[in-house]
């Protein structure tokens, strides 16, 4: 990386984290649009989605401890 390319980096990375998140999507819908990028992609887009179905409550979170449990019994 260059110098200017660092210090964006630095500015970037003192965001907080929802802003650096609108900021790699924003990015990452700067390139073109390849097998990577699309799976990149859909995978913010689910994270997205998972985040507000859990803080809109569609959604709960359960102990570490219990989903462990769970994947042991399947």
């Amino acid at each position: 990386m260059n110098a200017r390319v660092n210090l964006l980096l630095g500015e970037a990375l003192q965001l907080p984290p929802e802003e650096r998140s609108a900021m790699v999507l924003a990015l990452l819908d700067s390139l073109d649009v390849d097998d990577e990028v699309t799976a990149v992609r859909a995978w913010a887009d689910e994270i997205r989605r998972r985040k507000t179905d859990l803080q809109s409550g569609a959604a709960t979170a359960i102990p570490w401890s219990e989903a462990q449990a769970r994947l042991r019994a399947l």
